[in-house]
């Protein structure tokens, strides 16, 4: 992956007020843990030199973790354009680690970037094919303005953290 993509990433995020660390697979526990609340929940992150095994984080998911949790880790895929996360459920958990924590840990690797949603739009296709036929893009804290004044973490989290794994 182009530093240049990751930067274009870094500054999508930014422009929906969510942070990036950049950091590669030797130090992600070191800076995982930097950006975690504790206590924190997470799912298997399935990436090769990458675990939760020794950071802050608890798993697996359990409903008392999922409610006393102030951060939840995932991994995700981004969309460089938007700054957005692409979550896909599976049994391990993801989708409620990702919005039930005040805070949501987005780990992705820099090889799981897409460009655009069309890009992103044919890659789930593929997933879709191969049985992973679930998937929310989420940009940003959740927010909702429907009473009014703007208002963060009604349906997910009210901060976001993007954590992108250079060397995978």
């Amino acid at each position: 992956m182009r530093t240049d993509t990751i930067d274009q990433f870094a500054s999508s995020l930014a422009a929906a007020d969510v942070a990036c660390t950049r950091v590669e697979a030797a130090e992600f526990s070191a800076a995982l843990d930097d950006v975690v609340d504790a206590p924190a929940v997470g799912v298997p992150l399935g990436i090769d030199g990458v675990s939760l095994d020794d950071t802050a984080v608890e798993l697996p998911p359990t409903p008392r973790l999922l409610r006393e949790a102030e951060t939840g880790v995932t991994r995700v895929h981004g969309i460089v354009d938007h700054g957005s996360f692409v979550i896909q459920a599976d049994a391990a958990g993801t989708e409620p680690v990702s919005l039930y924590p005040r805070t949501h840990v987005g780990v992705v690797r820099a090889s799981d970037l897409h460009a655009d949603v069309e890009e992103t739009a044919s890659w789930l296709g593929e997933e879709f094919d191969a049985g992973r036929d679930a998937a929310v893009l989420a940009t940003g804290a959740s927010a909702t303005a429907d009473m009014g004044e703007l208002v963060h973490g009604v349906h997910g989290p009210q901060s976001v953290h993007a954590v992108v794994v250079t060397d995978r």
